[in-house]
């Protein structure tokens, strides 16, 4: 059973001109910063104490960043079982669940096309 929106992603050109915006403009913290790549990061920040956070990805690593949009992570205490339910159900899946060091994940797709992230 999905227990919240986890996060939503903000395509950015520079993350660390980002982070210092939210951060030191906007008044969030830093949340996670984990190194993905030569030059780049998972980064979150949030208002204090938020359980949702903002994703600030770098449009160098998404194809066809330029038309990217944010995307909504909605979060799971067991994705394996509400991966298996949503399908069951006809959720369109793309792929399989697939694991990164941030977490377990699996990218699905509501009836108008719209691709969301289901994360464990």
């Amino acid at each position: 059973m999905i227990t919240k929106i986890a996060t939503a992603a903000v395509y950015v050109e520079d993350q660390q001109r980002a982070k210092t915006f939210w951060t030191e403009k906007v008044g969030f913290e830093l949340v996670r910063e984990t190194p993905m790549g030569p030059g780049a990061f998972w980064l979150e920040v949030a208002p204090k104490g938020a359980q949702t956070a903002l994703v600030l990805y770098p449009r160098s690593m998404m194809k066809d960043a330029d038309t990217m949009r944010p995307s909504i992570v909605f979060e799971c205490g067991d994705i394996e079982a509400t991966y298996a339910a949503m399908k069951a159900n006809g959720v369109q899946f793309e792929g399989e669940l697939q694991k990164m060091q941030w977490g377990t994940f699996a990218q699905f797709k509501d009836e108008d096309g719209h691709t969301f992230l289901l994360k464990g």
